[in-house]
């Protein structure tokens, strides 16, 4: 695999950290890990591109969103100890891009601001081209402050391939979408309203595929769908919290995991700072709270499982740190087991 190395003596694969520039983030940050401790160890890293707070990784190319007003990709070399950047940022043609993912040749964001989704071909050293399409969704909720219009928060495949997936928060729903590999065309298929003002923020898939978990931010549940991916039909079933209850003060969640094996899922909180712990029934149809944790820092903004399976990974963006977590595999309760310092901390992926 690119990018594999070694930390005292022990095998390693690679970590790439997304952070914002404009908040005293160091860019795209590399680092080796060490999957017998799940340490990160950090290698070099670029600010050549403003504020790249989500990372999708494509072999040796990094690509990254540049959440600003104007709205880009950026795509890095990732061979080396250090990102290097590829040419300049190629436009999405869309404002604030906060997520990005790859599908069929080709890169999606979802921009956040301007709520809409842009398709944009990828050439073959990996780098993207101009936009092929936009997708631009309508509507509103009824959070004034937050849900005036459309804000296409997510984008991403469902596990069978046949459909795009998109969530926004502005519109309390989720969008799915047929994706022309050959045009780059996006075609609206179908639209499953949620809770009006939950403001859904992510989405995650059951590792069977028949299930689907959004994450809302505006209110601190989770919903439960099912999801049929002939007839790419998202159903929802009912919501679960992911704060105790009783809980005082605002509570915004950012981020969803799902165990390989489907057992547990994860959703990390700001505002209360905490990892939520969630026991899954063995159909996927339901979902349990039933632990919190501190998440080490403060203003969670993203949280992935780290290659093995074994550690938790939080992105914590206004202490400025990434602090990992090793998961008991009986309870999926996660404990503490280091952290580096990663200025305004974004996101984290694996590769």
């Amino acid at each position: 695999m690119s990018g594999t190395g070694t930390v005292q003596g022990r095998n390693a694969v690679r970590a790439y950290i997304g952070s914002f520039t404009s908040a005293g983030g160091r860019g795209v940050l590399a680092a080796d890990v060490d999957v017998e401790t799940g340490a990160l160890t950090v290698t070099g890293g670029s600010d050549a591109v403003a504020d790249p707070s989500f990372l999708a990784l494509a072999g040796p190319v990094l690509h990254a969103v540049s959440e600003t007003g104007a709205g880009a990709v950026a795509a890095f070399d990732v061979t080396g100890p250090a990102p290097r950047p590829l040419g300049a940022p190629t436009p999405v043609d869309g404002e604030a891009p906060t997520h990005l993912a790859l599908a069929a040749g080709h890169l999606l964001t979802a921009n956040y601001t301007s709520g809409s989704v842009t398709v944009l071909p990828l050439a073959e050293d990996g780098t993207p081209r101009p936009a092929a399409s936009v997708l631009r969704h309508d509507g509103t909720g009824p959070v004034a402050a937050r849900q005036a219009g459309p804000h296409a928060h997510q984008v991403l495949p469902d596990p069978s391939g046949r459909w795009i997936v998109s969530v926004d928060l502005g519109t309390d729903s989720v969008r799915i979408c047929a994706l022309d590999p050959g045009t780059g065309t996006l075609t609206l298929h179908g639209e499953t309203a949620l809770r009006p003002g939950t403001g859904p923020r992510h989405l995650a898939f059951h590792p069977a595929g028949t299930h689907a978990y959004v994450l809302n931010e505006l209110e601190p549940t989770l919903t439960v769908c099912r999801w049929d991916a002939v007839a790419g039909v998202l159903e929802p079933l009912g919501e679960t919290p992911v704060v105790p209850e009783g809980t005082t003060g605002p509570s915004y969640p950012s981020e969803i995991v799902v165990a390989p094996d489907g057992r547990f899922l994860w959703a990390a909180v700001r505002g209360d700072d905490t990892l939520a712990v969630l026991a899954v029934d063995p159909d996927g149809a339901k979902a349990a709270l039933v632990a919190t944790v501190p998440c080490g820092g403060t203003w969670p903004r993203d949280l992935t499982l780290g290659p093995t399976g074994r550690y938790l990974y939080a992105a914590n963006e206004r202490s400025g740190d990434v602090t990992w977590f090793a998961v008991d595999p009986e309870t999926g309760i996660p404990a503490r087991a280091g952290a580096i310092e990663a200025p305004a901390a974004s996101c984290v992926v694996f590769g």
